[in-house]
C-alpha cells in the first residue's frame, strides 16, 4: 500500500459524511492488512506511557458503531481539524468493527501525532474472539487477518498523561501500580494477562460504594473507592483520571463531568457512542 495518495484515497472511503447507517464499506485484504502492520509500526515507536499535551477530544468507547464514529467526528472535527486520544474497545459488540478499526488505523498512520488509541480489554484475541470481531473478519475476510489484527493490538499503547495532570486509561487503577515507571516497562508485544497491572489496567472499575479495593463483578481484576483515587493523585501529582469501560446512565454523566477527579476523587468516564449495543 503507497501511504500517500493510496491513503489519503482509503481515508476519503472510510471518512464519508452522511453516509447511509450499516453500509458495508469495500475494502481490499490487502488494504486492511498494510494498516496493521504499518500503525503496528508506529505503536512500538511510540511509548507505551504517552505523554501528550491539550488540546486533544478523549473518547470513550466505540465498539464497531462506525456510523456513530463518524457522528463523533461531524462533532468533533475530522483528523486534522481536532487532535484525539481513544481510550480503547473499538471492536466487538457493533456490526462495522472492521470499518471502526480500519479508520482509526488509518488516521493514526496518517497523523502519527495528532491521533492516538490507547488499548481496551476487547483489543484482546480471548475477548473478540467471542464477542463479534472474530466473527466479522472470518465473515468479510479470513481467521488470518484477525490474527494480524491480533498482532497490531499486542502493540497498542497502554496509558496517557495529558499535561502532566490527567492520567487515562481504558480500565482504570492497579493495587500493582506504585510508579508510572512499571508501566513504561511492559514490553510489547503483549497479550493481556489474567491478573497484574496490565489486566487492571484494562479491566477494572471506581466504585464510589467502595473503600479500597474490592470484588469485580467482572470476574476480572478490582473495584476500587475514592479513597484510591485520591492517594494515587496525590502520590502521582495529578489532578484528574480519563477512563473508559462503563455505560454511564444519564442521570451520571453531568456528575461524572462536573465532579469526577477534580472535587470528589471520582474518576471520568466519558460516554460510549451513541446507541451502545445492549450485550455485556
Amino acid at each position: 500500500m503507497d501511504y500517500s495518495g493510496k491513503l489519503t484515497s482509503f481515508l476519503i472511503v472510510l471518512s464519508v459524511r452522511g453516509c447511509r447507517p450499516g453500509k458495508i464499506v469495500q475494502m481490499t485484504e490487502a488494504e486492511v492488512r498494510g494498516l496493521c502492520i504499518k500503525s503496528r509500526e508506529i505503536f512500538l515507536s511510540q511509548p507505551i506511557l504517552l505523554e501528550l499535551e491539550a488540546p486533544l477530544k478523549i473518547c470513550g468507547d466505540i465498539h464497531g458503531q462506525y456510523t456513530d464514529l463518524l457522528r463523533l467526528f461531524e462533532y468533533g472535527g475530522f483528523p486534522p481539524e481536532a487532535n484525539y486520544l481513544f481510550l480503547g474497545d473499538y471492536v466487538d459488540r457493533g456490526k462495522q468493527s472492521l470499518e471502526t478499526i480500519c479508520l482509526l488505523l488509518a488516521y493514526k498512520i496518517k497523523y502519527p501525532e495528532n491521533f492516538f488509541l490507547l488499548r481496551g480489554n476487547h483489543e484482546c484475541a480471548s475477548i473478540n474472539r467471542i464477542y463479534g470481531f472474530y466473527d466479522e473478519c472470518k465473515r468479510r475476510f479470513n481467521i488470518k487477518l484477525w490474527k494480524t489484527f491480533t498482532d497490531c493490538f499486542n502493540c497498542l499503547p497502554i496509558a496517557a498523561i495529558v499535561d502532566e495532570k490527567i492520567f487515562c486509561c481504558h480500565g482504570g487503577l492497579s493495587p500493582d501500580l506504585q510508579s508510572m515507571e512499571q508501566i513504561r516497562r511492559i514490553m510489547r508485544p503483549t497479550d493481556v494477562p489474567d491478573t497484574g497491572l496490565l489486566c487492571d489496567l484494562l479491566w477494572s472499575d471506581p466504585d464510589k460504594d467502595v473503600q479500597g479495593w474490592g470484588e469485580n463483578d467482572r470476574g476480572v481484576s478490582f473495584t476500587f473507592g475514592a479513597d484510591v483515587v485520591s492517594k494515587f493523585l496525590n502520590r502521582h501529582d495529578l489532578d484528574l483520571i480519563c477512563r473508559a469501560h462503563q455505560i454511564l446512565k444519564p442521570s451520571e454523566k453531568k456528575a461524572k463531568y462536573q465532579y469526577g477527579g477534580l472535587n470528589s476523587g471520582r474518576p471520568v468516564t466519558p460516554p460510549r457512542t451513541a446507541n451502545p449495543p445492549k450485550k455485556r
